[in-house]
């Protein structure tokens, strides 16, 4: 697990980092972070904790625990990824253990959504080519260069057109999937609608 955390904020146009494979069709939410530490008052404290029952089983062995793995920040996965129930604690959780990317065959459609809300664009590519960086990466040091602006995903050997809906791609690059800072940045904005909204006006009398 990293020392530090930063949340990604505003536009996000490029991601370069390590992969890290988790092989596997429909990992559910409570494989990523099982429900018992749901009671968490916020986000900080669940990166410790992601795949922490996959990881007790491997002893060790599982790839968030691997040597070779750690400052890992791309996930490589299968089909279905985040399926099961709806908790935004799931993504939340790979962010805080440094996740800043996924690429994987397929994702259940509310886990693809909490990523987008949190800052992590979730790429697909078709079964053989997720499976060819799985193997190469299970062999070499892969680091990718994700570029948004053109889907593409680069190493020094490989290289892959990443398919990312649209609307998503556009809000990334906006930076409007960062509901806060667009408020922050619209402030003068909802003070004038404030001031115009007539049931919010008092009277001084």
């Amino acid at each position: 697990m990293k020392s530090e955390f930063s949340p990604p904020i505003g536009r996000i146009s490029q991601i370069n980092g390590k992969c890290i494979s988790l092989i596997g069709n429909d990992i559910d939410t409570d494989r990523i972070i099982p429900a018992r530490f749901l009671k968490c008052i916020d986000f900080n404290s669940l990166g410790k904790s992601v795949f922490e029952d996959d990881r007790k089983t491997l002893k060790g062995r599982h790839p968030f625990d691997l040597e070779e793995n750690k400052n890992a920040s791309i996930l490589i996965v299968n089909s279905n990824f985040g399926c099961g129930s709806s908790r935004e604690h799931a993504p939340q959780a790979l962010m805080r253990w440094g996740i800043k990317a996924i690429i994987g065959e397929s994702f259940a459609e509310i886990f693809y959504s909490n990523c987008l809300a949190i800052g992590i664009p979730c790429f697909t590519l078709p079964k053989k080519s997720i499976q060819k960086i799985q193997i190469y990466n299970d062999k070499n040091f892969l680091f990718l260069e994700i570029d948004l602006k053109n889907s593409l995903a680069k190493s020094q050997d490989l290289d892959f057109q990443l398919d990312i809906k649209e609307s998503s791609r556009k809000m990334f690059l906006s930076g409007e999937w960062d509901a806060t800072s667009t408020l922050l940045e619209n402030e003068n904005l909802i003070k004038n609608k404030f001031n115009e909204l007539p049931y919010l006006k008092f009277s001084s009398n």
